[in-house]
């Protein structure tokens, strides 16, 4: 599926292939950011060059690429959100409806065929790329993690970075409370490494269903299959787990009960999070098809703002819509990372309402660090719309709500990182219905939408 979806962005005209040979070290990353907003990229010979650090080989660059090394990576997949729309089957108006109706009806997957193609041992083979100077080492960023949750006999998927360390293990980054961190916690307890498979290479349905930070009880397999419309296979791994039958690659191994390893990373800020000390994962089993293509996401850039962000998205509004049915749109914005900041469009119909708005947005998502609600007349994806709202329709003495020692982001810099705890604000840049509405309207010039320029020039 993952390849249908490359050979429909190809028809679409909006696939680059690259085909003079690139490295795994810092090249990809680079040629990816300059793309940012772009095509999306397929490298079809990759130098899977193995990464050292300076210390142990001077220059920063170890052993030239391996004769079996999987040699196609495909990289800005969904970084625009019309390329997210064209994943879901809609246009972009109509991505927060998609992922809703999945989450609420979610359809449990058939069985598909045994995955087959190549098995391995090692890491060795996938060309995990070098992203930044400063980055710990090389990362796995599109890896989505299956594992069992014993407590509610349920299977979970959620998305993680791997930091490569040697050719059987990684570090993985995991965010405390999280459903992969407490099902992790759960076998450590009972004095059990946690059996997980990873999917590398999916089609980006899957990864967006992975990325919502749906109910433990509910199956992210299903809500992509519903995404898909019951289009998604399933198939066992040798560990009991179910990943998509059509990954590209599949990793069987182990989150060590005991074993752990100091990490650092590019985060969506575009910022280095604080090293962190993470679980280890031991590799049992690396399974591979033929001419594998291998996904690598560019930490802090579109595609892993929009992939982590839009899910979140719909989850805010269906949250805000429950407060203030009336709310026609939520963004999270470019300049807030697609995380941190948001911008609420709601026709207003009682005074209040838009702190109301407010309120549930900071509840549905605590990373949120500023949110602006704006009349259904400013288009909230248009920064310079919502600065008019600001500057004609908000009055700080009674438009502005601060909360102090909030539940915040890790990643913020300029929070308290350690006690995860910030400052939020909130904007009511409605009009007021005290006033006459006519105080408000945007004047505008009959004909302006049907004047073609060129036909008077």
């Amino acid at each position: 599926m993952l390849r249908e979806y490359i050979d429909g962005l190809r028809a679409r005209g909006e696939l680059v292939s690259i085909t003079r040979h690139v490295s795994t070290i810092f090249e990809i990353a680079a040629l990816t950011a300059r793309f940012d907003g772009k095509e999306a990229l397929l490298f079809e010979h990759v130098k899977n060059e193995k990464w050292k650090k300076e210390k142990e080989v001077g220059a920063g660059k170890g052993a030239s690429e391996r004769s079996d090394s999987i040699g196609r990576v495909v990289s800005n997949l969904c970084g625009t959100r019309r390329r997210f729309a064209y994943a879901l089957g809609c246009d972009e108006q109509g991505i927060h409806g998609a992922i809703a109706k999945a989450v609420n009806s979610p359809l449990k997957p058939s069985m598909g065929e045994i995955l087959a193609g190549n098995t391995t041992r090692t890491l060795d083979v996938l060309p995990i790329v070098m992203h930044f100077e400063k980055d710990a080492g090389p990362f796995i960023t599109s890896s989505i993690v299956f594992a069992r949750d014993e407590e509610n006999a349920r299977q979970n998927a959620s998305v993680h970075r791997f930091l490569y360390l040697d050719e059987s293990h990684m570090a993985v980054r995991m965010v405390e409370g999280r459903h992969l961190h407490k099902c992790y916690q759960y076998a450590k307890e009972h004095g059990e490494d946690l059996k997980v498979s990873i999917a590398i290479g999916v089609h980006p349905a899957v990864l967006i269903a992975a990325a919502y930070q749906a109910d433990h009880s509910v199956d992210e397999l299903h809500i992509a299959n519903s995404l898909l419309n019951d289009r998604l296979k399933v198939s066992m791994t040798g560990n009991g787990l179910l990943v998509p039958s059509h990954a590209e690659i599949i990793l069987e191994g182990r989150m060590l009960k005991d074993v752990y390893a100091e990490e650092w990373m590019v985060e969506m800020l575009r910022t280095y999070d604080h090293r962190r000390k993470q679980p280890v994962f031991e590799l049992d089993v690396l399974r591979y098809r033929d001419h594998a293509i291998y996904h690598d996401i560019l930490a802090g850039y579109s595609e892993h703002r929009l992939l982590m962000g839009m899910p979140v998205e719909a989850k805010i509004l269906n949250m805000v819509k429950g407060v203030v049915p009336t709310t026609r749109q939520v963004v999270l914005t470019d300049g807030g990372c697609n995380w941190l900041h948001a911008v609420i469009q709601i026709r207003k119909r009682l005074e209040g309402e838009a702190k109301n708005a407010l309120i549930a947005a900071f509840a549905a998502h605590p990373s949120l660090k500023l949110a602006v609600v704006v009349d259904d007349d400013i288009d909230p994806n248009d920064p310079k719309a919502v600065e008019y709202a600001l500057a004609t329709r908000f009055q700080a003495d009674r438009g502005l709500i601060v909360i102090r020692d909030a539940k915040g982001s890790s990643l913020d810099p300029s929070s308290d990182q350690e006690h995860l705890l910030t400052s939020k604000l909130g904007i009511d840049a409605t009009a007021s219905l005290l006033k006459d509405r006519s105080r408000f309207e945007v004047a505008r010039i009959p004909m302006i939408d049907d004047i073609r320029v060129e036909d008077y020039l």
